[in-house]
This record gives structure tokens, sequence and C-alpha cells, in this order.
């Protein structure tokens, strides 16, 4: 069973309709947003427990939980061709390369919905996965992100080219920046894993690559926080491209 631990994560588990086992909240907890949640949960006839504060740390595996921990069936990760299927034309996916912190997977998931991203594409090995540490990072942006999982990244990107997306990989060494490639259309934004990078197999299947123009003596960028840089320029780009048309 999987747990989602903290308020923000079990209220968006509930807007979504995801399937609940039950809610547990720690004995003493009051306030209206806690209030709130329990009326959601009883409406939507999802059981909710009082339990000690002690018991509640065991059960969430982590004492940082706001007082609330929902436990769920595990989350189980779309399919690549569902997203492709699904995808209009100028949909805006995620590809994670070998993103290892779930703290950094919830981070990118969170900015990919705000950008209207159409989903996000993880591998199934040496990558983290859909975690409660990625749901807490998340803020509750993957209840309503698709995710499809794939056994071979390389692959999955022939696939996308096949279907007509193109695919920009991000690379602090890339010559061109960010700014300067059309990020309109069908667009897989392709980003690597902490520290490594891009896979040198990924690397070669991507149409293009861009970096983040940085000063300093620190160049480089957090992977969440490139990706979210990345993600909000393709939606300036498009802004900008829909209103010139009208």
């Amino acid at each position: 069973m999987e747990r989602l631990t903290g308020i923000h994560a079990v209220r968006e588990a509930l807007a979504s309709g995801r399937a609940l086992e039950r809610i547990l909240v720690a004995r003493g907890r009051h306030g209206e947003r806690v209030q709130e949640l329990v009326r959601l949960a009883r409406e939507g006839g999802v059981p909710v427990r009082f339990e000690d504060r002690v018991q509640l740390d065991r059960i969430a595996g982590r004492e940082d939980h706001q007082g609330m921990v929902a436990v769920v069936a595990a989350r189980r990760a779309g399919m690549l061709e569902d997203l492709i299927a699904d995808a209009k034309t100028d949909a805006l996916l995620v590809l994670l390369d070998g993103i290892e912190d779930p703290r950094n997977l919830g981070a990118i998931a969170r900015s990919a919905l705000a950008a209207g991203a159409a989903g996000m594409v993880i591998a199934e090995r040496r990558a983290a996965g859909l975690t409660d540490t990625a749901s807490r990072a998340a803020a509750g942006a993957l209840e309503h992100l698709p995710v499809a999982r794939v056994k071979n990244m390389a692959r999955a990107m022939e696939e996308l080219k096949e279907a007509h997306w193109w695919l920009v990989g991000l690379d602090e060494r890339a010559e061109k920046a960010h700014t300067e490639q059309d990020l309109t259309g069908k667009i897989a934004l392709v980003m690597g894993g902490e520290g490594i990078g891009l896979h040198e197999l990924v690397r070669k299947r991507c149409d293009f690559m861009v970096a983040i123009p940085t000063t300093g003596p620190v160049r480089s960028l957090n992977v969440s926080v490139a990706a979210a840089v990345v993600l909000f320029e393709a939606v300036r780009q498009r802004r900008a491209k829909s209103g010139a048309k009208r």
C-alpha cells in the first residue's frame, strides 16, 4: 500500500477522485483545513480514523506528516502509447532520463502541470518512482499529470519521433540557448539525471540540444529548476505564437 502524507497531498488525492483506503488523522489535530478534509472524506465514503501521534509516525514512516496520512493503492504509471494517442498537435511532454531524487521528480511534475504539459515519461530502472516523497514534492500535481513509465528511454524516444514529436535535450554544454529554440508544436523536453546529465544513447536521439545561459562561478542549475525555466519558455513561445495568429 502507498501512503500520502500531508494536508495538501491528501486534499489533492480527494479532489482527483483517487481511490483511498482510509485517512488517518492525529488525535488532537484541529483547524479548518483538517475539518474540511474530514468532511470531504466522509462525503466521499472514505473512512477516517483518529490515531495517536506516535502511531501515525510509525504508519507514515516519518514525522513531518502534518498529522494526516492517506492510505491508497499504489499508483500505477500509464503507457507511453496512451500519452501519444491522447496528445494534441501542440502537446508538450517531459522525459526524465535517470532522475534519482524523488523530490526533483515531484518538483518537475509540479512545474510540468502548471505549464500545461500533456504528461511525463520516466524510466523503470535506476530512476525515482512515484513515491510518497515525490508526491509531497509535487504538491498534488502527480494526482493530475499523466505519467508513463518505460523500460528503455532511447526506444521510447524513437516511438515519439515516429509519432512526429521533436525531441529537445537540455545540456549545459550545448551552444544554443533555450530561448533560441522553437519550442512550439509537439515537443518533448528531455532532462538528464542529477550530476551525470543525459546518457549518451539518449543524447544522440535528441533532435536539438539547448542550454540555459548562466553567469557567475556556479554555472549549473538544479534539474528541477532547469526544467521549470525551459517549460515556461515553451509556454511563453506558445502564447506569443497564439497571439500573433489572432
